[in-house]
């Protein structure tokens, strides 16, 4: 079959990372039978840098056009780059702000779970993380703080900013409902994290998600102040099955959450609409530090892509066949530098890409 992909390649070391992304796509298009159509969108830095926006009209109709769109990473060094010199309507990280809105990519599964293989990664005690964890944080993408009014103005003659948190039953319902549906194929647990104790927003999402849990009887929920959460993820992350949060919350968790699991160039993500688009990127930033050195992890970004073919083309054999590959690299001891412990094989991201190439069966 075919399939149209949009392809960002981005700032930093998007561009190396989505490369071996796309090797590993076509290794599985050549292996499978498909056919798979990749389109150049820019966006980030290098837009700036070709557009003098970070996301132009062009860009979003591309990705429109396209079944799914793949991401490497944007933006760069906030103390030299140029790019930083700008208003925040026109840094890289608007662009990513713009896409989401414009796509209507509301629901984003981050999925945290380590690896057996890199378990001397991982920062918690052997006692704590047993023999591993897994977990899916479901985070609400296009509401809250993120995308409410704001406004910095002299009042009383001090400077005062302002930021809108703000959400609707309705935006609400829709990620509630897919984080149900997402438990219903996992371990059957959602755990709705708020802070119901003190905002409305918060006592908000908890109706409405006490709401959509009726229509799921099978399925336990359970309810927790994110400060308490935070505190969870690295005392006892096996409890957790799926993290449903909104905007801000989910940002901040799904980054702890990523850094138990030992390293964060090893977590992919998925933002979906309510179709089966979807952007799919790692979850890690640019690390422009290490650009061009061929070093950086491109595992996040194969994972990725391996989400995109689960949720967006319905293939789970060939998205079965990339996560193996993962896992068989890392039993075969091969590293990059990120991951590297001793007795390993330490590689660079091009060798990265050939090793799961051959691993896929």
């Amino acid at each position: 079959m075919g399939y149209k992909i949009g392809v960002i390649k981005g700032d930093g070391i998007g561009p190396e990372i989505v490369t071996e992304a796309v090797k590993v796509l076509d290794h599985i298009a050549l292996k499978y039978g498909h056919q798979f159509d990749y389109t150049k969108i820019l966006m980030g830095g290098c837009s700036i840098d070709a557009c003098g926006v970070p996301l132009t009209e062009e860009a979003i109709t591309a990705a429109k056009a396209s079944d799914a769109v793949l991401m490497g990473s944007i933006g760069g060094d906030a103390k030299t780059s140029p790019w930083y010199q700008l208003p925040p309507e026109k840094r890289p990280e608007a662009g990513l702000l713009g896409i989401r809105k414009a796509l209507n990519l509301f629901a984003n599964l981050r999925p945290a779970n380590l690896y057996k293989e890199l378990k001397e990664a991982c920062p918690l005690r052997d006692d704590i993380i047993g023999d591993g964890f897994d977990m899916m944080i479901m985070r609400e993408l296009t509401g809250g703080l993120y995308f409410g009014a704001r406004k910095t103005e002299e009042i009383d003659g001090k400077m005062t900013a302002v930021d809108t948190l703000i959400y609707n039953e309705d935006e609400i319902r829709r990620i509630a409902i897919r984080a149900f549906d997402t438990a219903a194929k996992r371990r059957k647990k959602v755990t709705s994290v708020d802070k119901a104790n003190v905002l409305d927003s918060s006592r908000l999402w908890r109706k409405i998600v006490e709401e959509v849990a009726k229509d799921y009887p099978d399925i336990t929920l359970e309810h927790m102040l994110v400060d308490n959460a935070a505190m969870q993820i690295v005392k006892n992350p096996r409890q957790f099955d799926v993290i449903l949060t909104e905007n801000m919350f989910g940002d901040i968790l799904s980054d702890e959450a990523s850094m138990v699991t030992g390293s964060i160039g090893m977590l992919a993500s998925a933002s979906l609409n309510d179709s089966k688009f979807g952007l799919y990127e790692p979850s890690h930033g640019s690390a422009p530090d290490i650009a061009g050195q061929d070093i950086a992890n491109p595992i996040a970004t194969v994972l990725s892509a391996s989400m995109m073919l689960r949720y967006s083309f319905d293939l789970d054999k060939e998205a079965d066949a990339i996560d193996a590959a993962v896992k068989q690299v890392l039993t075969d001891g091969y590293r990059t530098g990120d991951i590297m412990s001793e007795g390993c094989t330490k590689v660079g991201c091009s060798r990265m890409g050939d090793l799961l190439v051959e691993r896929i069966r």
